[in-house]
């Protein structure tokens, strides 16, 4: 009889949280409800002021990225990366083909700031670095994102790698200005130009059908006068190194002593958290 009464009670525990696993599946999807927040997505990281510096930490953070959309299992390409002089990189560029990966990666829009001791000063100071990541909606042709060619300016140049050393002879990488915006994009990762041109049209809907996006959240903000805005240049979160280990997000007070994990790609408490925050204030 107590064997009985231990094999239903176990049976209860598990049906108990298999409902909370499907609650909270449920409450996330909810979280991911805006209306672009199941498309895939455009990342990219640019240093700030510093040189080596914060190309270098431009550089961390392009790793902890990578580790987090391997670690979830999406497809990605690299459209453009350059590298610094000496060391880092001086700009990145990914496109993620997963479904929800804007959603997801909309949190990570925003200045990260890194303290630390510096690995490239011989006296072993603390420096403060900089660096920017901006996420973009993926827009693929189902999309109306209405673009002019007589708005766009394009202008072919030699795809370089490290160290300026060129790795193909043909002018095959793409720049595209659009004019009335202002906005550029740049696409050297295939040989051939054509492929390029395309990826690059790509980024450039995406960074498009973005700026509708934020106007309309600037109209919608504008009614709520006085709440603090998120905006896409605002410091949104600090990994402090040294001297003790903390990263912390600046809109939701979310932090962690474990910055190595977060570096490793360990992200979801922050995404997590923001989501949630978002929620509250969109209600």
């Amino acid at each position: 009889m107590e064997a009985a009464d231990d094999e239903a009670a176990a049976e209860v525990a598990a049906g108990v949280g298999e409902l909370e696993r499907a609650v909270e599946k449920i409450d996330f999807q909810f979280l991911l409800s805006g209306e672009a927040d199941e498309r895939g997505a455009v990342l990219e990281i640019h240093p700030g002021a510093g040189g080596t510096e914060s190309q270098d930490w431009a550089q961390m953070l392009l790793r902890m990225y990578t580790r987090y959309i391997e670690a979830a299992g999406w497809k990605s390409q690299t459209l453009d990366l350059q590298a610094g002089e000496e060391a880092g990189i001086k700009t990145a560029v990914i496109e993620i083909d997963a479904p929800f990966a804007y959603g997801y990666l909309k949190s990570e829009s925003g200045v990260h700031r890194l303290v630390r001791i510096s690995p490239f000063d011989a006296q072993k100071r603390r420096h403060t670095s900089f660096a920017s990541v901006f996420v973009y909606p993926l827009v693929e042709d189902d999309i109306s994102v209405e673009i002019d060619p007589n708005d766009l300016r394009i202008d072919t140049y030699r795809a370089q790698g490290a160290g300026g050393q060129h790795v193909n002879k043909t002018d095959s990488a793409i720049r595209i200005t659009h004019e009335p915006t202002g906005v550029v994009v740049s696409c050297q990762s295939e040989r051939s130009q054509h492929r390029n041109r395309e990826s690059a049209m790509t980024m450039l809907r995406a960074k498009l059908y973005a700026r509708a996006l934020e106007e309309k959240q600037r109209e919608r903000d504008a009614i709520e006068a006085g709440k603090m805005e998120i905006a896409w240049g605002s410091q949104i979160r600090s990994y402090v190194l040294q001297p003790y280990t903390k990263v912390k997000d600046h809109r939701t007070d979310h932090e962690t002593g474990n910055s190595t994990g977060v570096l490793d790609g360990d992200l979801d408490g922050f995404i997590d958290a923001f989501l949630r925050w978002q929620g509250t204030r969109q209600r």
